[in-house]
């Protein structure tokens, strides 16, 4: 009997051991029982560097989660360097992210243009390409590039609700197209002519690219307005949203104008065009917009201002760049606790990939995040909005686009 209870008490610690041994860790590079490391380029100069707030208040973000003890013990190192909007740059700084500072991932890396430069790259590598900051279809493509994931809506699916707008109101209408001449710019061409379908050769009477590397825009304004447009699709960044406008204001052309949702900061592009000229443009929006008297008692908001007030008190707490930077980094950390201690890459894209109803402090009501191993895109709802001269207005329903 005796050996048998000896047999016994060393089979249960064999049982915990092993129990033990399951439940250890699990790290790749750029994390450990004290840390997680994510890099990120951000254009703190060049010609998006209005973009630049939104890796500021991600920092701060990081910073405010770091002093409530982190995410499961570990805090958060981000690791940021300046892409200037350039690809050549951004690869170099995304291969010293992953193989210098040995990050576990990358996060929020800005601009359709600097992501598509480096996605090849960490796919290669097998590193995360995680909530890239573009829209463009090519960073939701699991069968291709399973380890790139984007974030904001998707480009084209935007372009197809212009379009299907456009339809509805202006069926008559004579339409130009502003885009910038990379995978932003074409996306948005695409979903819109697939939107209007074989209306498109007979609606669209001008398109005009531009190269980021341009000054200025004036010229292809000019060519738009000579054309008859009355309706103006307008695909740009913000620094040429903003010369869009005020040109369109001193040609004193006032066609419907339909701005994408990356231009679409107050601060960032309406003032500086200036708020006259602004009023009227049509976007779309999947965010609470900080101007809107609406949420001033929603509880989101009121976190989101009291974060801004102790942890970014230098930054504007009315602009859609902080709220997106807000909610971009929320998310983030909201995966990194999902995987517990299994801080591998592999973990990382499983857990960001099976998002279930994930609603975030900024996002608008209804609008909750579902992801799947089979479809990456994040923020698939859009509501339409107007700006009325000081602030977005929303009008209509929540709008989704099934097509994958």
């Amino acid at each position: 009997m005796r050996y048998i209870h000896a047999f016994l008490a060393s089979l249960a610690l064999a049982v915990l051991l092993s129990s033990q041994a399951y439940a250890e860790p699990k790290y790749d590079s750029g994390a450990n029982d004290r840390e997680i490391k994510v890099g990120q380029t951000v254009p703190f100069s060049g010609p998006a560097s209005s973009y630049a707030v939104i890796g500021k208040v991600q920092a701060a973000y990081f910073k405010m989660i770091n002093d409530q003890g982190g995410v499961n013990g570990r805090r958060i190192t981000l690791v940021q360097y300046d892409d200037a909007y350039s690809p050549p740059k951004a690869m170099e700084q995304v291969r010293k992210l992953v193989e210098s500072d040995e990050v576990l991932l990358t996060f929020q890396l800005i601009g359709t243009p600097t992501n598509a430069a480096v996605q090849k790259y960490l796919n290669q590598k097998r590193v995360p390409q995680l909530f890239a900051s573009t829209g463009a279809a090519r960073f939701s493509d699991p069968k291709t590039f399973p380890w790139t994931m984007g974030f904001n809506p998707n480009y084209q699916t935007e372009a197809r609700i212009y379009g299907g707008y456009v339809l509805a109101n202006f069926p008559n209408a004579k339409i130009g197209i502003l885009y910038q001449n990379d995978d932003l710019g074409k996306d948005y061409l695409s979903g819109f002519k697939s939107a209007l379908g074989d209306k498109a050769s007979t609606m669209i009477v001008a398109e005009a690219s531009y190269e980021t590397t341009e000054p200025t825009i004036d010229s292809q304004i000019v060519r738009l307005k000579a054309s008859g447009a009355d309706v103006i699709l307008d695909a740009s960044t913000p620094k040429f949203a903003a010369q869009a406008i005020k040109k369109m204001a001193d040609l004193g052309w006032k066609p419907v104008h339909l701005l994408n949702i990356t231009a679409t900061s107050v601060a960032g592009v309406l003032q500086p065009a200036g708020l006259d000229n602004s009023k009227d443009i049509i976007s779309v929006n999947f965010a609470k917009d900080p101007q809107d008297p609406t949420w001033r008692d929603d509880p989101g908001m009121k976190k989101f201002f009291l974060f801004m007030e102790t942890y970014f008190p230098e930054g504007d707490r009315t602009s859609s760049f902080n709220a997106y930077g807000y909610n971009t980094a929320q998310l983030l950390v909201e995966v990194l606790r999902r995987c517990g201690n299994d801080l591998t890459r592999e973990n990382v894209m499983k857990q960001a990939t099976s998002l279930q109803d994930v609603t975030l402090d900024m996002s608008l009501p209804g609008i909750t995040i579902n992801t799947s191993p089979t479809d990456y895109r994040v923020n698939r709802q859009l509501q339409m909005i107007r700006f009325n001269g000081e602030r977005w207005v929303r009008f209509g329903p929540l709008l989704e686009d099934g097509t994958n």
